[in-house]
């Protein structure tokens, strides 16, 4: 599957200050993942750390927090993970879901999707 960037804000939690962000769409992550800089320049607090599973297999643990993002203008809280300054900036597939948001590898775009409820 073709992968693809869209633009991104990550918000403070007061959703007063919004600063933009490359992410790559990965529906594959759990979380959104960005720059830990970026979120403390925010003001995000951590609220714990979680163990993750790499690519590569490797286990590794990180910082996450919660705070705001804004995609195509709309806004939500979701659980971000503090990333490696420098490293790769993730959409990953809660905060895609918690926007009613899929993805479409050929049009290399975001589409609304209805929520399933069975």
């Amino acid at each position: 599957m073709d992968t693809f960037n869209v633009t991104i804000h990550a918000g403070d939690p007061a959703r007063m200050r919004f600063l933009p962000a490359e992410a790559l769409v990965d529906a594959g992550a759990s979380y959104t993942m960005l720059p830990a800089a970026l979120l403390r320049r925010l003001d995000v607090p951590v609220t714990g750390r979680r163990p993750f599973v790499l690519a590569s297999g490797d286990l590794i643990t990180r910082e996450v927090g919660q705070t705001w993002v804004r995609v195509d203008g709309r806004e939500v809280m979701t659980v971000v993970v503090f990333g490696d300054d420098g490293g790769p900036t993730l959409l990953g597939a809660l905060t895609l879901e918690e926007f009613g948001l899929g993805v479409d590898p050929l049009g290399q775009r975001l589409i609304e999707v209805p929520g399933l409820l069975t």
